[in-house]
């Protein structure tokens, strides 16, 4: 082994140190995401997931997750409010006429102010954790990728539930 086979060596050696240096990160997936479940996959018909844009990704995600939740709430809501009366909304009707007859006026009102008011003091996105996670408040320890998917998708199922619901007492 002669002395030129040493410097050959090092600048071999320096390549693939740089090269591992420059290597990228792997570009964002939104279809490797959570969510992402049987039997439609990644849906996104209207392509608004674009590969690469992980922020715009996430912002959708809190969108969805934030109306799922909504929608799960309201679909309760509307199959409860005619059963349960509460003290003083005896006379308001149930459905959608609720909004439009007093004090419903008055209930949808306060449950407006007091919602917004906790949607933007309360319950604000950091940014360093995923979309959605407000953490465990009632310390159940279920914060975990299979009920994070189980919501996503009662999410879903619950925005056509509520739409439904809407349609129907429109008609």
């Amino acid at each position: 082994m002669g002395l030129g086979a040493l410097p050959e060596r090092e600048s071999r050696v320096a390549m693939r140190a740089a090269a591992k240096e420059d290597v990228a990160p792997p570009v964002f997936q939104p279809y490797e995401q959570l969510g992402a479940t049987e039997p439609l996959g990644f849906f996104d018909p209207a392509g608004f997931s674009k590969t690469g844009d992980e922020a715009g990704f996430r912002n959708l995600r809190a969108a969805e997750i934030k109306h799922g939740r909504v929608a799960m709430m309201a679909a309760v809501g509307a199959v409860v409010q005619h059963y349960v009366k509460l003290p003083g909304f005896e006379g308001v009707p149930a459905g959608l006429g609720a909004v439009t007859a007093a004090p419903g006026t008055y209930g949808f009102a306060a449950l407006f102010l007091v919602s917004g008011a906790m949607e933007l003091l309360v319950w604000t996105q950091d940014e360093k954790k995923e979309p959605g996670n407000f953490g465990d408040p009632a310390g159940l320890g279920q914060y975990n990728d299979d009920m994070r998917t189980k919501e996503l998708n009662n999410g879903r199922m619950a925005m056509f539930a509520a739409l439904g619901i809407v349609a129907a007492d429109l008609l």
